[in-house]
């Protein structure tokens, strides 16, 4: 127990389960399982996007992506045109958001790389580029997505949501990424100290290349999930997921200094935000008093994750 709680993930869990508990507690154990069953659904689409901005973050300080919410809406907006309510062009919708997605992360990175500009600024410039090419391309219009990928967003599989089925299987496989390959223990390498990680042999430039790349790909996945999932896209359906994208992956116990990350705590800081949203709403509170205990228990919980990292 006592190397369990020293993993700053579990913080993330705990909160979540205490949140949990006190919706149970207010609404005398009714609708508890309805509340996990739209906690899963929602929080799919948080870790999906913080998968890829976990890697990106995890790569020093000064790395992180702020075109995901434009990369989301540009990669629904092109695959469900394409799809016109068509069932039988799903796999042609899902493609093309995904090579919407690596277009992205691979003109985030050209920003960064070939024009020297540090990737706050060249992520926050291109979103603007991307959310106009959504606007061009589609003129504000929101197209339905066919009926069968609307009915496998919102069905279920299991026992649970088929979407948290869908990104439970795609964290699995970015933790084994993460954990087990060369590729992902050289982006650890890299955070923990970029000179060192290249004296070594280790192709630094070509690590974070395929990195942002990487979240391009999984934030045009969301996008096309999300629009599936919400009847269509729409030119604002990635707002919520720039901030939340890094709460998650902070509050999950990822570095913000690079060199160290893991995928469990990403599905725990998700449930959790979205448990507290959904308990805060519960107990009737203003949207003032809810904005700010929610960032008060945000707070709390990263400084419990971040005492656990750094004792000894």
């Amino acid at each position: 127990m006592t190397a369990l709680l020293r993993q700053p993930w579990i913080w993330s869990w705990l909160a979540a389960l205490a949140v949990w508990l006190g919706i149970v507690g207010f609404t005398g154990g009714q609708g508890g399982m309805g509340v996990i069953t739209a906690a899963l659904t929602f929080a799919a689409f948080y870790v999906l996007v913080a998968l890829g901005q976990m890697f990106v973050v995890t790569l020093g300080p000064g790395n992180v992506d702020l075109s995901i919410p434009a990369c989301m809406t540009l990669a629904a907006t092109v695959a469900m045109k394409l799809m016109a309510e068509a069932n039988h062009l799903i796999l042609l919708g899902l493609a093309a958001a995904i090579l919407v997605g690596l277009a992205v992360g691979a003109v985030n990175y050209a920003l960064i790389r070939l024009l020297s500009i540090p990737p706050i600024i060249a992520t926050l410039s291109s979103s603007f580029l991307f959310q106009s090419a959504a606007i061009w391309y589609n003129r504000g219009l929101r197209i339905k997505p066919p009926r069968a990928l609307a009915d496998f967003s919102t069905g279920m599989a299991f026992g649970i949501p088929s979407l948290a089925v869908v990104v439970l299987a795609v964290s699995l496989l970015l933790h084994l990424v993460l954990t087990r390959t060369i590729y992902g223990r050289r982006v650890l390498a890299i955070g923990q100290n970029p000179r060192a990680a290249k004296l070594a042999g280790v192709p630094v430039e070509r690590i974070r290349a395929l990195t942002y790349v990487m979240c391009g790909l999984l934030a045009g996945l969301a996008g096309f999930l999300v629009a599936a999932f919400s009847g269509g896209a729409a030119l604002n359906m990635g707002a919520e997921y720039l901030l939340s994208s890094i709460a998650v992956v902070v509050i999950g116990g990822t570095s913000v200094n690079g060199g160290f990350a893991n995928v469990p705590g990403l599905w725990g800081a998700a449930l959790f935000l979205f448990l507290l949203t959904t308990m805060l709403n519960t107990f009737g509170l203003g949207a003032d008093l809810r904005l700010i205990l929610t960032g008060l228990v945000i707070i709390a919980v990263i400084v419990a994750a971040s005492g656990r990292r750094t004792a000894p």
